[in-house]
């Protein structure tokens, strides 16, 4: 345990943002398997947009690096294109 009240309260903080992080990374994972297991066109275009903004905001704020990001997001791009071939054909 530390001595000194800055670091006491640096524990305390550290502590609440980690468990948001982990809340946020969570929620970020979910949005991105749902996109990917998605099979409707709409509703993959939906989970898309979803996913897509969850990923720019936590590359925002350093939960996740950008390039990770902007690779997830093409990677997702890409299903929503296949399954929207699949439909018109």
């Amino acid at each position: 345990m530390p001595n000194i009240k800055s670091a006491e309260k640096r524990m305390r903080t550290s502590r609440v943002r980690a468990e948001r992080n982990r809340q946020t990374r969570s929620r970020l994972r979910t949005a991105v398997k749902r996109a990917r297991q998605e099979e409707d066109v709409e509703k993959a275009e939906a989970a898309f947009r979803h996913a897509s903004a969850l990923l720019d905001r936590a590359a925002d704020r350093d939960l996740l690096h950008h390039n990770k990001a902007a690779r997830t997001k093409s990677q997702l791009a890409a299903h929503v294109a296949t399954l929207r071939e699949k439909a018109e054909a």
